[in-house]
């Protein structure tokens, strides 16, 4: 009983205590707020921070004017494990937009086998429906939780039905029950709701009436075109069939979480929600498109050069503006935000086809990393990767302490595989930490000493001879 809201409280808490107010952020305070997750990158936090800006001040407008302006898509430049992703996420945390991450690889033009391009939307709007039904959940947990405990209590001691006494014919009767009945009844359920608020009862077993899930099975094998049906038939075979019941016994800790979300399903209006999201998506949502460089490229007459054209062609609409047919209904896409990012090792954000190339007209250049931003990154976000260590091991009662002279030498470590291998940026750091820490978190609930200093001397006596052996460290770094 205690833990069944933890996460739907948590979530309300999180709403009501955020001391951030979007409306009130300069893009001075919004690159400040970026900051503290993600380190470096100044020219990208400034474009995201004024495209967010810039969505507060067209609220502000008058409709005619509001509807004109479109918002400036932003495409950033850079190679992998610089931020391009985190930046994004981020922001949308920020602006409590929803937000999908795609990658431009995955989608086909038509006549193509895979993706079309309007799943994209499809699933933004999924996401936003799912965000603000989780917000509505929050609101009315208080509630669900107490229309819940009454009805547990109700199964645990059913109330007596009250006798009625006869009265003379044309005149109503009227319930009968003893007052040292009624009392005694009260002082029960009360005993009952205080032994269940205690635990006491978690392993008592009630009977409730539960869904009949027993609906027939059959698979649709995914193509072209199966993602355009409106038509969601898990949704449809209820409707179809008849929602059918029957009774099943459950522990009273489980049967209480089951009818919590049975009252949160009944006090939220699921058509307001849906309503609220689509409004949403339209005005504040975010698309952020990776690998967008590997379908840059002309047409050369064959091959998947063809098929590559034919997905800018087919992701240009969706940019530009149009309206998209969802199953929660239609969307226009003209004022979502889309943010596009690539390395373009091989191609140049040029050989895009001219119309998509004028739909980012914000571009920006990312910085590669070197050792002193991975000291910056092993050190100052909030959820920097030494804190997220430490406080991993803590639990197993290990202690560790992480020295200047060690943070500084896992950074020069880092930095020497990305120049003599691949670069993959600030992800180096994720296998120089595991390869650094492997010892330890597989001996750390057996550890006899529970307190380990990570400096210079440890860091190089753990990955000095991998990183020498340049064929040893393309697999294990």
């Amino acid at each position: 009983m205690t833990t069944a809201f933890t996460s739907i409280q948590s979530l309300g808490k999180e709403l009501e205590d955020s001391p951030l107010n979007l409306d009130e952020m300069t893009p001075r305070q919004i690159v400040e707020e970026l900051d503290r997750h993600v380190v470096g990158q100044r020219k990208a936090k400034r474009a995201v921070a004024v495209a967010l800006r810039n969505r507060v001040r067209r609220q502000k407008l008058k409709p005619q004017m509001a509807e004109e302006i479109q918002p400036k898509n932003i495409l950033m430049i850079g190679s992998t494990g610089v931020g391009k992703t985190e930046i994004a996420r981020r922001l949308a945390r920020l602006a409590n937009s929803p937000f999908l991450k795609v990658e431009a690889s995955k989608f086909t033009e038509v006549g193509y086998v895979g993706r079309d391009v309007e799943s994209i939307i499809r699933d933004l709007v999924d996401i936003a429906v799912d965000m603000r039904r989780q917000e509505k959940i929050a609101m009315v947990a208080k509630k669900a939780e107490q229309n819940a405990e009454e009805r547990l209590l109700d199964l645990l001691l059913p109330p007596s039905p009250p006798k009625k006494r006869r009265a003379p014919k044309g005149r109503e009767t009227t319930p009968k029950r003893g007052a040292p009945k009624l009392e005694t009844f009260k002082k029960t359920r009360e005993k009952l709701r205080r032994q269940l608020r205690e635990g006491k009862l978690d392993h008592r077993n009630v009977e409730l009436e539960v869904p009949e899930r027993g609906f027939p099975s059959f698979e649709i094998i995914p193509g072209q075109g199966i993602e355009e049906m409106d038509i969601n038939i898990r949704d449809l075979l209820p409707g179809i069939l008849g929602t059918r019941k029957r009774k099943r016994k459950m522990p009273v800790e489980e049967a209480i979480e089951y009818l919590i979300m049975e009252e949160e399903s009944r006090l939220i209006d699921m058509e307001q929600v849906t309503r609220e999201a689509l409004d949403r998506v339209e005005d504040s949502g975010i698309v952020f498109i990776d690998e967008i460089d590997k379908i840059a490229g002309r047409e050369a007459g064959q091959g998947p050069e063809i098929s590559r054209e034919g997905v800018q062609r087919d992701i240009l609409p969706i940019i530009e503006g149009t309206t998209v047919s969802t199953r929660h209904g239609m969307v226009r896409t003209d004022h979502i935000l889309f943010i596009a990012a690539g390395a373009f090792h091989v191609s140049k954000p040029s050989d895009m086809i001219p119309e998509l190339q004028g739909r980012f007209p914000v571009r920006v250049e990312m910085n590669s990393l070197g050792r002193q931003d991975f000291i910056r990154i092993l050190q100052e976000p909030q959820n920097a990767l030494v804190k997220q260590y430490r406080d991993l091991l803590a639990t197993e009662g290990v202690r560790l302490k992480f020295m200047k002279s060690g943070i500084n030498e896992i950074a020069h470590f880092a930095s020497v595989v990305n120049e003599t291998t691949e670069n993959i940026g600030a992800r180096r750091l994720h296998t120089i930490m595991e390869a650094l820490l492997e010892d330890i978190s597989f001996d750390a609930p057996d550890l006899p000493k529970k307190q380990v200093i990570i400096d210079a001397n440890y860091v190089k006596e753990q990955l000095a001879n991998i990183v020498k052996d340049r064929d040893l460290s393309r697999y294990i770094l």
